[in-house]
């Protein structure tokens, strides 16, 4: 057991204990698996943990979801410190008590329990605040929160806000465990060292020897003296930074001369271009070398800034940026967005070296793709906002803060970058000492950018599960997508903005609730909003019976029926239908995979006639067993899964289509080198955006890297009618802040994060084809007929043919070889040795090329 003497005033201030129990007296939620919980005992006499528990509630639910049986005993005026058994050594090395069981995270409610009877609590059973209970520093996310005095919550349902009987301090600050008296003090020396006494000038630890040449300091745990001079201040970091002036580094290139100083405190008491003077020790932070625990500090007057240190990306390797940690750096190049996904809840974005694609999509799976994967790894940087706070009121980025109406885009750039480097949750990072200069290089488009419309425009969008609950305005939260029915109506008015600006012929969909087609279906809802917001009431869908497949999400077709129309029934591809493997297993599994609807239209102009395959394929996260895991390879998880999915695919539209343009659309959940898309490129359907030369392109952006997961493949056929195609980045460049959800959202957030507009509708941006398909040809008005074979001298035999029907512009053939022009006499002989057999004959039409069938004349 933890038992240290407390200082004088903090034993008088908590004496007069409220209960005679046990309370929490501290709570840590840090990095990894870094949980532990420190319990006081306020009375004299010590207290036996039998019977005393510690339960988590998680996410919101009011069942217990861990239930941790305490053991031993806690001393009088003592701690007891339970932790996670994954913590670091550090923290499990100050516990009494460690197990491996599930445990808390910033949104989940904790119970202390004696004999089952509530004793102390944090959060609120229940309820799930979000990410965290509380704001700014003191929240029950990424923080370590201190009990401010002998105070007991045995109320579990009413609100909680930390800040009320609790200080906040930062993510992984252990130095109080197993103390509780608040300030991370260990006892009081009755003869205390009389204070340090700094000398500005005086021979100090060089930066460069606390940093060392390598990842960790090889000073860690040392008390230092330091003088340098103050690059930049960060009191969302709660510390500085400082630097060794030119004439004090060591010109090595492999050694910092900048190091992160640790106060614990927003306030900070220095200014950039101060010189200070600190006795501190030296630590490392979640890899970041920094000192902490200041005991003494001097100004030593002021220092010009020592010049920012140039940075190029990609660096050679990652000890280019471990050379400069806590250094002032710039970056002359222009750096690209690749990432905004955590732009809105931490302030973060992704920069690198021009746009990093996935791997796959650009290289074939394998050696090339892993090496490309190392690669993009030295060519990145986050942009920081230099704060801890999450869902922070304002985003700093771009310059006047995020809103729908000043966003960033991945794809944009930034110039004249300058700031100091971080390290943090194992990315190397810049905090800017000047406001990024940011250019719209990628800007939005208020539709797809197509060269020409052809005469019918093909589209697949993935509407990221769109779910109506019970179709009649309730039946909110669903299995997936919107919470409420709020989120769903501003979720629908994205959805549908993009849908109108498409303006396509067919769409086909991913993502949509797999409840049936009545008219409370999700896909009757879509199509009832998209007439309304088109004010074109031609929107249909395709009915296909029912639910299809088992997933709760579906694949759908709507079409305008203006412009088209079925022409034939509709075809599903699943397990009962699907082509099989050597062992008759079926190719298609769609226990993995989403059934495919196929659908043959017909153009109303033209009566021109073309074939749409839609698809969701299994995706990459999921789990398919250990024969179909990730390899390693760059493909991820079930690519198998996926492969043989597009075996049955290619088989099914050769049997059904071969004979007219057809497109496989959909999300394949597979990058335009892998496997799934090179096996349906033998089956005949290119990627129409190589055979456009537009590539490499983009509509899906994950962990910083660019690529394609939906597709439009098509046979020689439609590519030989292709007018133009695109991909229209509405949603995966955009910060996913911008969506119709709520959560980690202020109420102004919420007001100003939002437009009914189609930019981040989705996840996945949408694909359209154009195609300029001809008429149909008519069939030929016209009969072949053999009126005689007459045999003739010579060795000779006379055919004598004649046909019915209007002949003109046909030509008659033999054995596919031109004889002639058809005169108007309906009559025509031809000539053969005597040792010919048979001969075929047919009548074509030179202007479409349509032809009769063949006529096989046996001439014995």
């Amino acid at each position: 057991m933890k038992i240290r003497a407390l200082s004088a005033t903090i034993a008088m201030l908590l004496a007069p204990a409220v209960h005679a129990d046990l309370f929490i007296s501290e709570y840590v939620e840090g990095s990894g698996n870094n949980k532990a919980l420190e319990l006081y005992n306020p009375t004299a006499q010590a207290i036996p943990l039998s019977g005393y528990a510690i339960k988590v509630y998680f996410n919101g639910s009011t069942n217990v979801g861990t239930t941790i049986n305490l053991t031993g005993t806690v001393p009088a005026n003592g701690t007891f410190v339970y932790a996670s058994s994954s913590a670091s050594a550090e923290l499990v090395a100050l516990a009494d008590q460690t197990s491996g069981n599930s445990l808390w995270n910033g949104d989940d409610a904790i119970t202390l329990e004696n004999a089952g009877v509530v004793v102390d609590s944090i959060g609120q059973i229940g309820v799930d605040p979000g990410s965290a209970w509380g704001s700014g520093d003191t929240t029950t996310a990424n923080d370590t929160l201190r009990r401010t005095g002998i105070l007991y919550d045995t109320n579990t349902t009413d609100s909680f806000d930390p800040a009320v009987q609790w200080a906040g301090f930062a993510q992984d600050d252990f130095s109080d465990i197993g103390l509780f008296n608040g300030d991370g003090s260990g006892p009081v020396d009755p003869d205390p060292e009389p204070d340090p006494v700094l000398t500005c000038g005086e021979p100090a630890t060089a930066i460069s020897a606390i940093q060392g040449s390598t990842d960790v300091s090889p000073l860690v745990g040392q008390q230092v003296q330091v003088e340098a001079v103050v690059t930049h201040t960060l009191a969302g970091l709660r510390g500085y930074n400082i630097q060794a002036v030119a004439a004090e580094q060591d010109n090595d290139a492999t050694t910092s001369e900048g190091v992160f100083v640790y106060v614990n405190s927003s306030d900070l008491a220095v200014t950039a271009g101060q010189r200070v003077r600190l006795l501190a020790t030296v630590a490392e932070f979640n890899g970041h070398t920094q000192l902490t625990n200041v005991a003494a500090s001097l100004d030593c007057g002021s220092s010009e800034l020592p010049a920012p240190t140039p940075l190029t990306l990609p660096v050679v390797s990652l000890a280019e940026l471990e050379a400069v940690e806590g250094m002032l750096v710039s970056f002359e190049q222009m750096l690209t967005v690749n990432d905004t996904f955590t732009l809105g809840r931490f302030g973060e974005l992704t920069l690198a070296s021009g746009r990093r694609y996935t791997p796959t999509q650009v290289v074939s799976p394998g050696a090339e793709a892993i090496a490309l994967a190392a690669a993009h790894e030295l060519n990145k940087i986050v942009l920081d906002d230099a704060s801890t706070t999450q869902n922070p009121a304002t985003v700093p980025y771009p310059v006047g803060g995020l809103s729908a109406a000043n966003t960033v885009r991945s794809g944009d750039t930034v110039i004249n970058l300058t700031g100091t480097v971080h390290y943090g949750f194992n990315q190397y990072r810049i905090m800017p000492t000047q406001t990024p200069n940011f250019i719209q290089a990628n800007p939005r488009t208020v539709a797809p950018e197509l060269a020409a419309d052809g005469n019918v425009k093909i589209a697949s969008f993935n509407v990221l599960n769109y779910f109506n609950g019970d179709g009649q305005g309730a039946g909110f939260p669903t299995a997936r997508g919107a919470h409420t029915v709020a989120e769903f109506e501003r979720q629908r008015a994205k959805i549908l903005a993009a849908m109108v600006a498409l303006d396509a012929s067919v769409i086909g969909l991913m993502e949509i609730e797999n409840d049936g087609y009545a008219q409370s279906s999700a896909i009757a809802d879509l199509v009832n909003g998209l007439r309304a917001a088109s004010g074109n009431d031609n929107w249909q869908y395709i009915d296909a019976g029912g639910p299809v497949g088992t997933d709760e999400i579906a694949v759908g077709l709507i079409y305008r029926a203006d412009l088209v129309a079925p022409a034939a029934p509709l075809l599903i591809l699943d397990s009962s239908n699907s082509a099989v493997d050597d062992q008759g297993v079926a190719l298609f599994d769609d226990s993995r995979n989403r059934p495919m609807l196929a659908q043959q239209f017909r153009v109303l102009d033209n009566d021109a006639e073309f074939a749409v395959m839609v698809n969701h394929l299994k995706s990459k996260g999921s789990g398919c067993g250990s024969a179909d895991s990730d390899n390693g390879d760059g493909q991820g998880n079930c690519n198998i899964a996926r492969t043989r999915a597009a075996q049955a695919i290619g088989q099914f539209a050769a049997e059904q289509f071969a004979q007219i343009p057809a497109l496989v659309i959909g999300d394949l959940n597979a990058y335009a080198k892998e496997d799934p898309i090179t096996t349906l490129a033998q089956a005949g359907y290119s990627n129409v955006f190589e055979a456009l030369g537009k590539v490499p392109s983009h509509g899906y952006v994950f962990s910083g890297q660019s690529g394609s997961l939906d597709h439009a493949l098509l046979n020689d056929f439609a590519l030989r009618y292709l007018a133009d195609a695109a991909k229209w980045n509405i949603n995966a460049d955009e910060p996913i802040a911008l969506d119709y959800n709520v959560e980690f959202k202020s109420a102004q957030q919420q007001l100003d994060y939002y437009a009914a507009d189609a930019y981040r509708s989705s996840d996945h941006d949408p694909v359209i084809v154009a195609l300029n398909l001809p008429a149909a040809i008519p069939p030929l008005d016209v009969t072949l007929q053999l009126q005689r074979v007459v045999s003739a001298r010579m060795g000779m035999r006379l055919v004598q043919l004649r046909w019915t029907g209007d002949a003109s512009g046909l030509t008659l053939y033999r054995d596919d070889a031109a004889v002639k022009a058809l005169n108007p006499s309906g009559r025509v002989n031809d000539q053969f040795r005597s040792d010919v057999a048979a001969v075929t004959y047919k009548i074509c039409q030179q202007a479409t090329g349509s032809c009769s069938a063949d006529l096989v004349v046996n001439l014995d």
